[in-house]
């Protein structure tokens, strides 16, 4: 027994028996973590301003309780003196729609922008909690989709195709250009991935028109995200060599994309998702295009640091155990 268990390990049955044990996991794993966040999205912690009542008007605080009920949510009321400033709040991204209240009438201001899941569920239930409390409701979109985006998951794609290239195309320098050293491997993921950011910005705006991007910082989101999940997947590989796909696969595809709120709006992902998703290369990706798409001028730096934290750190810890990468060549061949 020992002796064929020998021999089977130095075959290549080996490698394709834990290969084909790895896959039929991975199916598993990515058809539920995706099935997990997006299949029944239920709303948790949704922030909306109020403006022209106080918690404890009556009228108000019935509709805001039957709104709760009827979305098995909590609302965080954030409260404004004047309209202005609660539109302000949306336009930078700290709330999800308006409510004005004056009596028995109420204008509701959603931001499909913001969230275009949030604002179909808003949309959906706030007439029926309306009726059942005896309020007048108008409902507004205030912040729409752009039209050739109506479920606004573009974003969500094109943020997609970034991560993917990004870290395939790193695995496909490791197999193919196996004797560049760092600097040089650092140097041609930077290339690729400003041409490939490139070439998503021109396809999805000038060719398909599907979004209207500022192409600028469009592409440098685009281009950062890719180099960083080359450089996350190089990273790995310095230390698991052929392996390194499966915790970047993990931590991009099963865990990243599935939390990075283009698909699903953070308040409608599970707890932990919405947590950690703007953590994450995709999440931040996301965010930054988001905002550079709809909310021009409220840009955040937060995502841009995400990114380019997870590029550094990376890089960092490729080039100081670059000797442990399978590639590169003899100094004395450079």
């Amino acid at each position: 027994m020992g002796d064929w268990w020998a021999g089977f390990k130095q075959s290549p049955y080996f490698p394709a028996s834990v290969l084909v044990v790895i896959l039929s996991a991975g199916a598993g794993l990515f058809a539920g973590s995706y099935t997990y966040a997006m299949a029944s999205p239920t709303p948790h912690h949704l922030p909306v301003a109020v403006v022209g009542v106080t918690a404890e008007t009556v009228r108000g605080k019935a509709f805001v309780e039957g709104l709760e009920k009827s979305l098995e949510a909590s609302l965080v009321l954030r409260f404004y003196p004047t309209y202005a400033e609660a539109r302000q709040a949306i336009e930078e991204q700290r709330v999800f729609a308006v409510f004005v209240v004056r009596g028995a009438d109420v204008n509701m201001d959603v931001s499909s922008a913001s969230g275009a899941s949030v604002a179909q569920l808003l949309t959906e239930e706030a007439p029926r909690v309306a009726a059942r409390v005896g309020v007048r409701l108008t409902v507004r979109d205030v912040k729409p989709l752009q039209r050739a985006d109506p479920r606004g998951l573009a974003i969500f794609y094109i943020t997609l195709a970034a991560v993917i290239i990004g870290f395939t195309g790193a695995a496909q320098l490791s197999a193919n250009a196996a004797d560049l050293n760092a600097g040089e491997r650092i140097a041609f993921t930077a290339v690729y991935a400003a041409l490939g950011a490139f070439a998503i910005v021109a396809i999805v705006d000038w060719l398909l028109g599907a979004l209207d991007l500022p192409v600028p910082e469009s592409w440098l989101i685009l281009a950062l995200t890719t180099f960083t999940t080359g450089m996350v997947f190089t990273m790995f590989n310095t230390f698991l060599g052929r392996w390194a796909m499966l915790p970047t696969w993990g931590l991009m595809v099963l865990l990243g994309n599935p939390s990075s709120g283009g698909a699903v709006s953070w308040p409608l992902l599970p707890s932990p998702l919405g947590a950690i998703g703007r953590w994450l290369p995709p999440g931040a990706s996301v965010n930054a295009q988001h905002t550079a798409v709809y909310f021009r001028g409220h840009q955040s730096l937060m995502p841009f640091l995400v990114l380019a934290g997870w590029a550094l750190v990376s890089c960092v810890v490729f080039l100081i155990w670059r000797q442990r990468h399978p590639g590169g060549r003899p100094r004395d061949h450079e």
